[in-house]
């Protein structure tokens, strides 16, 4: 019989663990969540769950190795129809509500809580902060903080589109949820990041590919409810830290501005919704950080995990 936690692809350090799912309309479901093995360096705080963002998987060592430092032991998640957990049969991303996400996310945390780890931190990134925050709101005595790095709160879309294009796309989604639609980002922000193109870091670009992976109907539909109940006010008791980069840029042709801009949301949107998660919401601007914080340059993101580790400290202790 083999032991549960396989090795995983991002090497030694790192092992994974398959987690079965009831099928879905597509078939056979996992999730897979992926745990950093070296023990933390300073006296344990606790642990964190990160969750990706769209077109997206975890790879981050050094997310991981500086939880470590400061004390958490660490687990990242990839969702359902995503990187490891992503089957032949599926089409990435494929969900209908994001509800969807919430047996992952149980089972994850089942798997934390087993190994003794009480005392939790939820993290997630983009859509995963989406995800994470509603999923937050549902259970908020899971968790002592939520940390949100540029969550997906509202589409990057001209205004004809965000008020009426993508509405009525979204409600086609309940009676034709496979209608494909564009995914309109440009190829740019995965340039600025893979060493391959412009960027610094190594990742399967089978993964999280430049051109993104296309969308339907139902994904839309999924998402725009998701953010019209944070519009609505998730009113999370917990606190929460809401990391976002200083600006944001556009544009299909490259510029070397994309390096320190958020080129994947609005950031302004960020800024004005953030504050709808609850009552004890810290925002917090990274200058010059890209999309994903934590993805910037070298000075940047130190800023930005000096930031997050104060803030846990005074949140969490």
């Amino acid at each position: 019989m083999k032991p549960p936690y396989q090795p995983d692809p991002l090497g030694p350090d790192f092992s994974q663990l398959v987690l079965p799912q009831l099928p879905d309309y597509e078939g056979a479901v996992q999730a897979v969540l992926v745990r950093y093995l070296p023990t933390p360096a300073a006296p344990n705080v606790g642990a964190v769950l990160y969750v990706h963002g769209f077109n997206d998987y975890f790879f981050q060592r050094e997310m991981a190795a500086q939880y470590a430092a400061h004390g958490y032991h660490f687990f990242a998640l990839d969702l359902r129809k995503y990187g490891r957990a992503l089957l032949p049969h599926q089409r990435p991303n494929n969900v209908r509500d994001l509800s969807e996400y919430d047996a992952d996310l149980d089972a994850a945390l089942a798997k934390i809580r087993a190994a003794g780890h009480s005392r939790l931190v939820l993290s997630g990134h983009s859509t995963g902060g989406l995800i994470t925050a509603r999923y937050a709101a549902r259970h908020p005595a899971s968790f002592v903080a939520l940390v949100l790095n540029s969550p997906f709160l509202a589409l990057n879309q001209p205004w004809l589109q965000r008020k009426l294009a993508a509405p009525l796309a979204g409600m086609l989604g309940r009676a034709l949820p496979n209608l494909p639609l564009p995914a309109g980002l440009p190829d740019t922000y995965g340039q600025s990041l893979h060493q391959a193109y412009r960027g610094e870091w190594d990742y399967n670009l089978a993964w999280k590919p430049n051109h993104v992976f296309g969308v339907n109907a139902g994904w839309l539909g999924a998402i725009l409810r998701g953010q019209r109940q944070v519009r609505r006010g998730l009113e999370l008791p917990l606190p929460v830290l809401v990391l976002h980069t200083g600006r944001s840029a556009g544009g299909r042709q490259w510029r070397e501005e994309f390096r320190r801009a958020d080129i994947v949301l609005n950031v302004a949107d960020i800024r004005r919704l953030g504050p709808h998660l609850g009552p004890h919401v810290t925002m917090q601007a990274i200058p010059d950080a890209v999309h994903d914080v934590f993805l910037s340059a070298p000075d940047v993101r130190a800023a930005a995990y000096a930031t997050l580790f104060r803030w846990l400290a005074a949140q969490v202790g």
